[in-house]
């Protein structure tokens, strides 16, 4: 019998054909059963409902223990899509107060898996937000009309008093980049955004728990799966102690109320920031609830710009706040002794060339440049470094040694306080000149104007503060910090350690006394006090878009310092004007928790006088 060969092949096609069958079968199976998560969704969907537990965030606290920032219930309204079934539309937005196009725009958003990556019709989704507790109420009284739809307790911030808000920030619903970012966060939820509730948010948000409920072949919850054997309980977040004076704070702000500004004190032996106040501010329950939205837009809109933190981001021309760094530098260099006199024949003439000054004694030795603030001495020191051959081999060279001594006292770089943003300030490099005036093209006459605080140089108020700091310590600083203390925690080791300027401890005494003679005889009067001695500095820096800016820098007492500070009014005009009068009565109000009665009227002309002007764009 022959064989017929075409039925051998057709057995072994049909064969294969069962067995790829069988295979897409299996492949199927294990995608549905193993590796689909919508099949597990919907299968855990039908037996379980899975309830995220929301960890209480932590609490913020000011340096004497009085609570700044707390938590106040919120509830969202969560939906499962897949059973949510015969919704009457139109009683279910007036119940929670909505139209019916933002109700559209809802379920939108919520399926938009741009916005919403985690969508799943089988699992809870976020529906509506941060709903009111008069809203609560009703929707839970008439919720049973609703399947697929349930509440969500959430926390919210509520601030005891409406003051430093950008030191404390506040939060936000969270974006997709921050979902994409960190896996922690799901849509709906809330995380820190500026100030301290950004910069520890790990520290200040917890651990989120859940909850497993079980579900009857209806859909109805039955209670706990297995008693809640299974449940995670959510760990809350820990508290942060500020090193903030709550109260030093609010006169601060109320001192600056009418005026654009900043004002930065530090307490010198630990770098703690006492007050960090930005003029104008805002208050910050502004940005809490329904309305944050709206009031963040209108606040972006305010042409006085509120957000804008000045006492961190704003580069302002140091003015004679800097001429501290000058004295120290030249006396560490050798190019002055304190002895060293140089004339001021109305300021600094050289040939065609003439940077004014005020009058007063002279020729004029180190301390008492510092007590009448001379421009003179200044430019004559840094022309006397800059082009000095002898010890440097060129100006540029001479230059850098300069900025490097800067850059030890904190300038020119971020100090690295544990804010979200902070500025360098900017202090050129050679190259810059360079650039502008060619390789070699450039002496001392070309830059004199950095050697009183102007030209080139920018420095914020925190860096301001801290030299501040630096020299009531004769010779060292702390990283400046806000925060004092975390619960069952330690701060950060950087803010625990000494950082010392390329500057030798004993030329610190010279400047001490330069500053304490400016307040006893010199440009800083008003900071006298009968009781305490004061030490400090003016500053009028010049400014291209209006009047000069107001400045001031000190520290108190002179032998036992506690508080070191800055103090910048844009477009006030003299130093002495604005600068010293608010700088004193902090430093006044901070060591003895009062004013003097004799001192009243200063304080009330500073609280009720208004600046205006316009001090050009921030840079």
């Amino acid at each position: 019998m022959r064989k017929d060969y075409n039925l051998e092949k057709r057995k072994f096609v049909i064969a294969g054909a069962v067995l790829v069958i069988v295979a897409v079968y299996v492949v199927r199976l294990f995608s549905l059963q193993v590796g689909d998560n919508d099949y597990k969704r919907y299968a855990d969907g039908n037996a379980f409902q899975r309830k995220t537990l929301y960890p209480s965030r932590g609490f913020i606290y000011d340096r004497n223990d009085e609570l700044l920032v707390y938590n106040q219930p919120a509830y969202d309204v969560m939906m499962i899509p897949r059973e949510v079934h015969d919704l009457d539309t139109l009683d279910f937005c007036n119940t929670l107060g909505i139209t019916l196009e933002e109700f559209d725009r809802y379920i939108d958003d919520m399926k938009d898996r741009r916005k919403n990556p985690g969508y799943s019709t089988y699992t809870p989704q976020v529906f509506m937000t941060q709903l009111s507790t008069q809203d609560y109420g009703r929707f839970q009284e008439k919720l049973y009309r609703y399947p697929g739809f349930y509440t969500q307790n959430r926390v919210l911030r509520q601030y005891s008093r409406p003051i430093a808000a950008n030191v404390l920030g506040n939060i936000r619903e969270v974006g997709v980049s921050d979902i994409e970012r960190d896996d922690y966060y799901r849509r709906g939820d809330y995380m820190g955004d500026l100030g301290i509730e950004k910069s520890y948010e790990e520290v200040l948000r917890g651990m989120k728990g859940e909850e497993i409920l079980l579900r009857d072949a209806y859909g109805r919850i039955k209670g706990k799966y297995e008693d809640g054997r299974y449940d995670v309980q959510p760990v809350s977040g820990r508290n942060i102690t500020l090193s903030i004076d709550a109260d030093l704070q609010a006169y601060g702000e109320k001192l600056m109320q009418n005026k654009t500004g900043a004002i930065v004190a530090i307490e010198p032996s630990t770098g703690e920031i006492l007050a960090l106040v930005s003029s104008p501010t805002y208050d910050p329950s502004l940005l809490v609830g329904r309305e944050r939205g709206k009031n963040y837009a209108r606040l972006t809109r305010d042409p006085s710009n509120p957000l804008y933190d000045r006492a961190l981001l704003a580069r302002y021309p140091p003015g004679s706040t800097f001429k501290p760094t000058q004295a120290l530098i030249l006396l560490q260099e050798g190019i002055v002794t304190p002895e060293t006199r140089y004339p001021c024949t109305g300021g600094f003439v050289v040939g065609g060339l003439k940077v004014g000054c005020h009058a007063h004694a002279a020729p004029i030795n180190l301390v008492p440049s510092l007590a009448t603030s001379c421009n003179a001495y200044y430019c004559y020191g840094l022309r006397s470094m800059l082009d000095n051959r002898q010890q440097y081999d060129s100006t540029s060279t001479a230059y850098e040694v300069w900025k490097e001594h800067l850059v030890s006292m904190g300038y020119g770089y971020q100090l690295g306080i544990d804010m979200p943003t902070e500025s360098r300030g900017y202090l050129p490099n050679r190259h810059v000149y360079d650039k502008v005036y060619g390789v070699g093209g450039w002496r001392a006459l070309t830059i004199i104007s950095i050697a009183i605080g102007q030209g080139e140089i920018l420095a914020t108020p925190l860096q301001i503060a801290n030299l501040a700091a630096t020299i009531a310590n004769r010779g060292y600083f702390y990283t400046p910090h806000v925060v004092k203390a975390i619960q069952d925690s330690v701060i950060d080791s950087l803010y625990l350690q000494r950082r010392y300027p390329t500057i030798d401890a004993r030329y610190y005494d010279y400047v001490v006394e330069g500053m304490r003679m400016a307040v006893t005889d010199g440009t800083c009067r008003t900071a006298n006090l009968p009781d305490i001695e004061v030490c400090g500095k003016t500053g009028t820096a010049q400014n291209s878009h209006g009047r000069d800016h107001s400045a001031f820098m000190g520290f108190a007492p002179m032998n036992d310092p506690q508080i070191a500070i800055a103090v910048y009014v844009e477009n006030a005009g003299f130093g002495a004007t604005y600068g010293v009068p608010i700088g004193s009565l902090m430093m006044e109000y901070y060591l003895k928790g009062e004013i003097d009665p004799s001192r009243k009227h200063l304080e009330e002309r500073m609280f009720n006088s208004k600046v205006e002007g316009n001090s050009g764009k921030k840079r």
